[in-house]
């Protein structure tokens, strides 16, 4: 990495690795020979390549905006790189506070007024919004295992749950982060500053709201239904399934710990569902 990180930034004097996140390109802070500091992640096989092309794709497309890092610098090839400004010293949640919650909800009503890059994957297009409930009454024995409800009650509430999802509004024409978690944000001046686009879409802008908030209310910050009243029960429904069908799966051997944070949103997303659809609570 030094190497071909050298040639976009001069000499560096160390690599720092970075620990947070989920995915598995290799990440450090760099100290560059005049003591500035850069964030940089390089790909570490094909799938992560493609990520991070379509990442350096949005932010030349978007440009400077408030809600987006710097970039430094990029470099394709087998194993692309891209240079990010250093945004250690913002803050980067949790804790949660009311003003930060205000800050992520300005951020996503701007980046959905935002122009989309017509190149991007439209939402309704990639998976069916009541796949996850249809795979879980299919094979429920991963789902049941994770302890959240029983038997009896995915039986009861499945049909309904699915013909919930089914009807999620994921169409629309607005931009679409399509990943928004603590992890991939940070607060600077009141602002919060959105990362790792790799997942972004054409679509509904209440899908980055509704898939934020499990995680928001996992992390000790308000529940779903107080940040959004007005969101539709459909995506609830569509939310839940989704963590649902993925929580109880086997470890992620690239990502480990990905199951688990899955299931601590699940524990918020599934209850969130079933209220929204006035459903019996899970047991």
């Amino acid at each position: 990495m030094k190497e071909v990180l050298e040639r976009v930034v001069g000499p560096v004097r160390h690599l720092d690795p970075v620990t947070r996140g989920y995915t598995h390109n290799a990440r450090v802070i760099a100290t560059l020979a005049d003591g500035q500091t850069v964030f940089v992640k390089q790909a570490v096989d094909d799938m992560t390549a493609a990520w991070l092309r379509r990442e350096h794709e949005m932010y030349v497309a978007i440009g400077a905006r408030p809600w987006m890092a710097a970039v430094i610098g990029w470099v394709d090839g087998d194993r692309p790189l891209l240079v990010l400004e250093d945004l250690s010293r913002a803050t980067w949640p949790p804790p949660w506070d009311r003003p930060g919650v205000g800050a992520v909800l300005d951020t996503l009503a701007e980046v959905a007024e935002a122009h989309a890059p017509a190149q991007l994957p439209r939402l309704a297009d990639g998976e069916r919004p009541d796949e996850g409930w249809h795979r879980i009454l299919a094979h429920p024995a991963e789902f049941l295992s994770l302890g959240l409800c029983g038997a009896g009650w995915i039986d009861r509430a499945g049909p309904v749950l699915v013909e919930a999802a089914a009807a999620a509004p994921l169409a629309g024409d607005g931009l679409v982060h399509g990943d928004v978690r603590s992890d991939n944000l940070c607060l600077r001046e009141g602002c919060a500053v959105l990362l790792d686009w790799n997942f972004a879409s054409i679509g509904n802008p209440q899908y980055d709201q509704a898939f934020w908030l499990p995680s928001l209310a996992a992390e000790n910050g308000p529940r779903p239904d107080d940040v959004m009243p007005d969101c539709p029960a459909p995506l609830a429904a569509c939310v839940a399934g989704f963590f649902a069908s993925r929580a109880g799966e086997p470890p992620i051997p690239h990502a480990p710990d990905v199951r688990q944070v899955q299931l601590q949103q699940l524990r918020t997303a599934l209850p969130w569902a079933a209220r929204a659809l006035s459903l019996p609570p899970p047991a």
